[in-house]
């Protein structure tokens, strides 16, 4: 995993990021044209979300940079992507804000406008961050001070992780497209390789670290001897 779509200066490539956000809300929307209202409303792992509350989350998540650079940009960048997946973030109050959020915004659409909703969302995300100069910061809705490509990082880890657990809810097999799963595995490690006994492909990384799947007690061990910064996630 080590440097891929990396600089020069070891930092990952916006083109690079973007593709995979892309690639990765493209493919969810293809999922979602072929859902019914009833799959709409199945119950998901993120309790207490259905399938339809849980896609208005992500809706807002993929679409939220279009106003982040509509607003002024600050100086410089404070806080990396790893950094904004920190504990201190999702406190109660926070996750039940997200929550009642998601359920509001549900409501007001039917099936068929909330997938049409989410395809202009992100679209109009990508073409932001196409127009947006070089080196571009931006300040996130809990103040941070990010690089553009950091915090599109953190929206491929959005998109693709709650494309796992859409796939739970649907009985799907997941459908992580390559592109995604590299950012979020490189952002998940740091960059560094996974220990070989594991033997874990990158979706299996993905699940293990995000709380997707349960670890036994040696691969615990083998993951805290290799480092790795598991990063805090909520619903």
């Amino acid at each position: 995993m080590r440097g891929y779509g990396r600089r020069s200066d070891g930092e990952v490539a916006v083109d690079t990021v973007r593709a995979a956000f892309r690639d990765e809300c493209a493919r969810l929307g293809e999922v979602l044209r072929g859902l019914s209202e009833a799959d709409l409303d199945r119950p998901t792992d993120c309790d207490p979300w259905t399938v339809r509350e849980l896609l208005a989350h992500v809706r807002s998540g993929a679409g939220r940079l279009v106003d982040m650079l509509a607003a002024p940009a600050p100086a410089r960048a404070e806080v990396d992507a790893a950094g904004y997946f920190g504990a201190p973030k999702f406190t109660p109050e926070v996750d039940a804000a997200r929550i009642d959020s998601g359920r509001r915004e549900a409501r007001a659409l039917d099936g068929p406008a909330l997938v049409a909703d989410f395809d202009r969302a992100w679209r109009a995300a990508d073409a932001a961050v196409a127009a947006a100069p070089a080196g571009r910061v931006v300040r996130t809705r809990h103040g941070d001070a990010m690089s553009l490509t950091e915090f599109l990082r953190t929206r491929v880890v959005e998109v693709g992780v709650h494309g796992l657990d859409l796939a739970a809810a649907l009985d799907r097999e997941p459908w992580l497209t390559p592109g995604a799963a590299r950012v979020i595995a490189d952002l998940l490690t740091g960059g560094r390789p996974v220990p070989p006994e594991l033997g874990w492909d990158r979706l299996t990384l993905i699940r293990a670290a995000t709380g997707r799947a349960d670890l036994t007690d040696d691969e615990r061990a083998v993951i805290d001897a290799a480092g790795f910064r598991w990063l805090s996630f909520s619903a």
